[in-house]
């Protein structure tokens, strides 16, 4: 019988640093029953398409062919740009199934480009749509665009309030933000799906909040609006 899943601790969970700098990624079980350790690149974000790099077992380090070079198991590594992914760290008896940290973002800034901070922007629906409609009994629904733009690199995360609560119901964000060919920073919208007899309530305030990680703290950006009758 297997031994109980361990607990996977990876820390941190974003890291940006400059080409030629060191980059420490760690990961803890303290669980013996899984003495395997192996470390994934994911460059699309996602555990649905990862590359193994190589397998921990004690001090023995097995890396996988393209990796040798790159990434050190038992130490830290000096980063390029082509570094640039989501790295996951997993726990296994080398017989079962592994066991996934929550991962580790890491982005090797390019040479030249600075930290930029997000612009943050709500597009409300239009004049004509925030009329009462009495006709409609409610049934409507408006939708919000809350735009982030211009921000480096993309370590972002959207959410929205609705009068200082959190809201998911109706919430549809992009799932990676998009770079802009001719400046390299990056823009990623969220859309809400409101009825249209909360978005006629003037006392609701809709909050959208950006947060962007800048090296060393996650920042939030943020945008409140309400409907103005006339």
């Amino acid at each position: 019988m297997a031994p109980p899943p361990p607990v996977i601790q990876q820390t941190p969970a974003s890291i940006l640093i400059k080409s030629g700098e060191v980059a420490r990624l760690h990961c803890y079980h303290g669980d013996d029953s899984y003495p395997y350790m192996l470390w994934y690149q994911s460059a699309a974000g996602g555990r649905q398409t990862m590359d193994l790099i190589g397998l921990l077992h004690y001090e023995n380090q097995n890396r996988e062919k393209g990796f040798e070079n790159r990434f050190n198991m038992t130490g830290h590594s000096k980063a390029d740009p082509s570094h640039s992914a989501v790295y996951f760290c997993a726990a296994s008896t080398h017989l079962s199934e592994a066991y996934f940290g929550s991962g580790t973002r890491l982005t090797v800034l390019e040479a030249g480009k600075n930290i930029t901070l997000p612009i943050v922007k709500i597009i409300q629906p239009s004049a004509n749509e925030c009329r009462e409609q009495k006709s409609q009994k409610g049934k409507r629904r408006k939708t919000l665009v809350c735009v982030a733009s211009d921000f480096y690199p993309d370590h972002v995360s959207v959410f929205w309030e609705l009068n200082k609560q959190s809201i998911t119901d109706g919430v549809a964000t992009d799932p990676a933000a998009k770079m802009d060919a001719a400046t390299g920073n990056y823009t990623i919208t969220s859309r809400l799906r409101v009825l249209a007899k909360h978005w006629f309530e003037p006392q609701n305030k809709f909050k959208c909040i950006v947060r962007f990680f800048d090296g060393k703290n996650n920042t939030d950006h943020s945008v409140t609006v309400s409907c103005k009758l006339i």
